[in-house]
């Protein structure tokens, strides 16, 4: 199994399972748990959901899915950017966490920016964190501008992760906020990374594909996770899916796959907004 390593050192795999739409359904529920358990058999044990997320459905589908396995699993979540307050924060992962059916989170994330400041926010998973309530903390959707600010502010530079859409289409973080993350010691978690499926219908991918004996998915994944520091979240909610992503683990993308792959999907050559989904 790849894995990322934290900057407090703990390792984590580089591959987990996404939760976007996860619950949503009553007809999808059986396949999407059976989904979870076949992953975590597997060892992809990140898991990946959000209080927004069906507001509060997926965390209970998770939470479900998990029962007895807990200690399998790194649990992740997000908190609403307008829960984000000192109060708010910490009634908001408690409703998580009876959701989840679990007494901690292994990371909670702050889902974008809003109106509450970072330094409340980062006082708030502070204390969340002395009260063993979650064990890390992150942000999710912050560009260069936040993440500086973010950094001075108490609490800010133990961060571990920031949750960002990247993918093969969405190379604009590369000019600058990836630079930074990097040179801090921050690890990227790269939501959508195969864009909502909308990457495999690329006909310029899929014969990259088809040429070097991997899946379109194989290779968006591959791609995400080529730098080491990356962690990769696609959604997954059918088997079959899943266990086609699970190949991405197998690959290594050479230097000359990469230069194709920049040529089909150019990096960016200047600063541009922050993506979000």
């Amino acid at each position: 199994m790849k894995q990322v390593t934290l900057p407090g050192g703990e390792r984590i795999p580089a591959l987990g399972m996404g939760a976007w739409n996860i619950g949503d359904s009553a007809r999808t529920r059986a396949e999407e748990i059976a989904t979870l358990h076949l992953g975590l058999d597997l060892g992809l044990r990140l898991i990946d959901t959000a209080e927004m997320y069906g507001e509060g459905a997926s965390e209970a589908l998770i939470g479900e899915a998990i029962q007895g396995r807990r200690a399998q699993v790194f649990l992740v979540s997000k908190v609403y950017p307008h829960n984000a307050s000192r109060a708010g924060a910490v009634a908001a992962c408690e409703r998580s966490l009876r959701r989840l059916g679990t007494d901690h989170l292994d990371l909670y994330l702050l889902h974008w920016r809003g109106d509450v400041p970072l330094a409340e926010t980062m006082e708030a998973f502070m204390a969340l964190r002395r009260a063993g309530k979650i064990r890390h903390f992150g942000v999710s959707n912050l560009d260069l501008a936040d993440m500086r600010e973010l950094w001075e502010v108490p609490g800010g530079s133990e961060i571990a992760v920031n949750q960002l859409l990247y993918n093969l289409g969405r190379r604009g973080l590369e000019y600058d906020l990836l630079p930074w993350l990097r040179e801090h010691g921050i690890p990227m978690m790269a939501y959508s990374p195969i864009e909502q499926a909308r990457l495999l219908r690329n006909a310029s991918l899929q014969a990259f594909a088809g040429r070097h004996g991997m899946t379109p998915a194989q290779a968006a994944l591959a791609w995400a996770m080529h730098g080491g520091d990356v962690i990769a979240i696609p959604k997954t909610g059918r088997r079959e899916w899943l266990r086609e992503n699970i190949g991405a683990l197998d690959l290594t993308l050479t230097a000359a796959q990469l230069a194709e792959l920049d040529t089909i999907f150019p990096p960016p050559r200047g600063p541009r907004p922050l993506e979000m989904l």
